[in-house]
């Protein structure tokens, strides 16, 4: 590995217009793609297997005339303080509203003082009405929402409270100014960490080259491969998260070979073939981990895991083709102005001057081995502490109760809430499956009067067939909010009743709505995160056995990833559901945790914590195998690679962190987890719990059986393989020697 990568770097290097130029002509393609790409489908959110998603299904099949896939409105009313929106003058000024409120799309407006509607509270002060359109909420032109918005605006001018909720409000989450904000203190801190603008904005160019690519080939194969415009998501964090620190890794492992006096070529070379390993093997377990994600067998999340797992293998791709290349035009200006005006022969600081006075983390390190002890435990107890709030963990699915407080949706949801109470806002959907009945109706009467007699529900609709008299649909209204642990109880009771009534009937029940499908959906979360974790961690371990070739390194790995994923799921719980300091980073409510937010958590801190494990350790193990005593290894592995982690981990708590600003609470919880997790990862486990196990187990720590020795490939991450080759003259890797004489290119700023 470390040899193929090491003469693909020098390739890159001398050959490095020309790979530019390819990769420009890639982000220009791809961006040509997506300029003349059809428009994304919309997503399909579908659960596979599950009751709701049965009951969906059967609607589509029996009720074909029912558009179920079209978009839908609410418009709520309330009077003045005191009046009835059952007044004469009122029920005018709705009429104009609902006349207003048609379009092109719509089909249907319902009339909310028709008899039997249900839609006028007990009362009489509120009402709703609900707009029914023809196509999905991704297809309503702007034309439609704005004649809804100008109807509700009709109302408010006439005195009367009116606000708008439903799937045809729908816009693109607001991300916020998250990558900006990323890119901008990422720059702050490769400035910092380089001492040079150039050297600094090598990896943000290359990073966003290859974001760039990744980005425009999702939005270019969109509407072949069913890629929504949310898939990328995911992709564009992740993406631009890696493709920095890779970029930062390679870069700083050039400097270093050019402060130990190699040449240009020699060092770009050098530089790949074992940053660039480490590179190589850290994407591995990023893909590994977000490819996994469609073992949870949701078609959504499976698209995200491996749009960003793609977007992941372009960043290697970068790091090892492009970085070099780059490192090539660039020429001695990788180093600051003063470095090069001291050296002006090589451009590069003395070995023996960067040497001259040891850096933070060397001085950590020295710390962590006289007291590891104290250390690991201190580290362990922490976390622990953190990761408390897990136990009282609610999942769910964000509804229009989570929007912000002053948006119409929210205060639709408040107003319905209020006027008809909690429940109403996550009615019950029941598809009574009447074929095999002998009496369809008399069959859909008993399920209703089942219903009526369940704990919690405080309204049942009357039974409405299809066009068959075959099969019907009824709601059901409980007690209770969509989130609430009572509403969940509700489901289960009359799903656990539907049993007996097909013993009794012959009809079949499926309970399905916004309520049951968020209830599915943590089921399926659940279900599948013992598998997804086994299957991941599992790949992974074996992944790093071979690249530390020891047993309890990768086992070390493992469960501090264990440690840190579980205190940022606690500290997510603590703000997002408890409300500790939850206005700080302005979330206006609180409720249950996303309910893919733990396996969505598990797959992507997975993979970037073994980054920095490759990272870090890889040094260590370097160190080692050319026979430095366990303890010295630790020392070198942070003198060579302490800072880099850092200022790598800095980058991507800064653009995780940059979605907080995000309207969307969803993005906004992602982005606050990924960011916490990865500061507890990065600076408690890789910086203190690492070392200081290694110092416990001093030379065990890289003990592996010798039958798995011998199974094990040798792939050379530590490069010990190339610096032989290396030192014997190099023809064994192809590779020119290095007291060669500098090519006139090599000698170019």
């Amino acid at each position: 590995m470390a040899t193929f990568l090491y003469k693909l770097g020098r390739l890159a290097f001398r050959r490095r217009r020309i790979v530019a130029l390819l990769w420009v002509a890639l982000l220009v393609a791809a961006g040509v793609g997506a300029s003349t790409a059809s428009s994304p489908p919309d997503d399909d959110f579908a659960l596979p297997g599950t009751e709701a998603q049965k009951a969906f299904d059967l609607l589509g099949e029996q009720f074909p005339e029912a558009n179920a896939d079209g978009a839908t409105a609410r418009l709520v009313f309330r009077a003045e303080e005191g009046a009835k929106i059952t007044a004469t003058d009122n029920r005018q000024v709705v009429a104009e509203v609902l006349q207003d409120a048609k379009s092109e799309q719509t089909v249907a407006v319902s009339d909310p003082f028709a008899k039997r509607s249900g839609a006028v509270s007990r009362d009489g002060e509120t009402a709703y009405a609900v707009v029914s359109f023809e196509v999905p909420a991704m297809e309503l032109t702007d034309a439609s929402r704005e004649d809804l918005e100008a109807a509700a605006q009709t109302g408010r001018d006439a005195g009367l409270t009116v606000e708008t909720s439903g799937d045809a409000l729908f816009a693109e989450p607001d991300m916020g100014n998250g990558e900006i904000i990323g890119i901008a203190v990422a720059a702050i801190v490769l400035i910092l960490t380089f001492g040079s603008l150039v050297a600094a904005g090598l990896p943000l160019v290359t990073a966003l080259i290859g974001v760039g690519i990744g980005i425009s080939s999702i939005a270019a194969l969109g509407a072949t491969l069913g890629l929504s415009a949310t898939t990328s998501t995911l992709a564009m964090m992740i993406g631009l998260a890696v493709g920095i620190d890779y970029a930062l890794f390679i870069a700083s492992r050039y400097r270093a070979e050019l402060t130990e006096g190699r040449e240009r070529e020699e060092a770009a070379g050098r530089a790949v073939g074992t940053a660039g390993s480490a590179v190589v093997f850290a994407g591995l377990t990023v893909v590994i981990a977000l490819a996994g994600l469609s073992i949870v067998n949701i078609p959504i999340l499976t698209k995200m895991g491996l749009a960003a797992a793609a977007t992941v293998v372009i960043a290697v791709l970068v790091a090892i083709t492009l970085v070099p290349a780059a490192l090539g035009m660039v020429g001695k200006r990788i180093f600051g102005r003063k470095v090069r005006k001291a050296n002006p022969e090589t451009g590069a600081p003395a070995a023996e001057h960067a040497d001259a006075r040891p850096s933070a983390g060397v001085r950590w390190a020295r710390f962590v081995l006289r007291r590891p002890i104290m250390v690991l435990v201190a580290s362990v107890i922490g976390l622990g502490a953190l990761a408390i709030p897990v136990s009282g963990m609610q999942l769910g699915l964000p509804d229009e109760g989570d929007q912000p407080a002053e948006t119409t949706q929210r205060k639709a949801y408040d107003m319905l809430s209020d006027a008809f109470g909690p429940g109403f806002n996550g009615p019950l959907l029941l598809v009574v499956d009447a074929r095999d009945a002998e009496d369809p109706q008399a069959a859909a009467g008993r399920v209703v009067k089942t219903v009526q007699g369940v704990d919690g529900v405080v309204n049942v609709s009357p039974p409405v067939f299809n066009a068959d008299k075959d099969t019907a649909t009824i709601t059901a209204i409980p007690e209770t909010g969509p989130s609430d642990p009572e509403t969940e109880d509700v489901v289960r009771d009359i799903r656990d009743r539907a049993e007996g009534l097909e013993t009794k009937t012959g009809a079949t029940v499926l309970v399905s709505g916004a309520t049951a499908v968020a209830i599915d959906f943590s089921q399926v979360m659940n279900d599948a995160l013992v598998p997804y974790l086994s299957l991941v961690v599992g790949l992974a371990f074996v992944l790093l056995m071979i690249v530390f070739r020891s047993v309890l390194v990768p086992l070390k790995a493992a469960l501090g990833f264990l440690l840190s994923v579980l205190a940022a799921l606690g500290t997510v719980v603590a703000v997002f559901q408890w409300g500790w300091g939850a206005e700080l980073i302005g979330v206006e409510s609180t409720g249950p945790i996303m309910s893919m937010m733990p396996i969505f958590m598990v797959g992507v801190i997975f993979g970037l914590a073994m980054d920095y494990e490759v990272f870090l350790v890889t040094r260590m193990r370097e160190a080692y195998v050319h026979g430095e005593s366990p303890e010295q290894a630790v020392v070198s592995g942070f003198k060579l690679g302490a800072r880099v982690v850092t200022a790598a981990a800095v980058i991507m708590i800064s653009v995780f962190a940059g979605f907080i600003g995000a309207g969307d609470s969803m993005i906004k919880m992602m982005g606050f987890g990924l960011a916490v997790a990865i500061l507890f990862d990065a600076f408690i486990v890789r910086m203190a719990v690492v070392p200081a196990v290694l110092a416990l187990l001093g030379r065990r720590a890289w003990w592996v059986p010798r039958r798995l020795d011998r199974i094990l490939p040798n792939v050379d991450v530590e490069g010990e393989r190339l610096r032989r080759q290396l030192a014997e003259g190099g023809e064994a890797a192809g590779a020119v020697p290095q007291q060669r004489a500098a090519k006139p290119e090599d000698s170019r700023v």
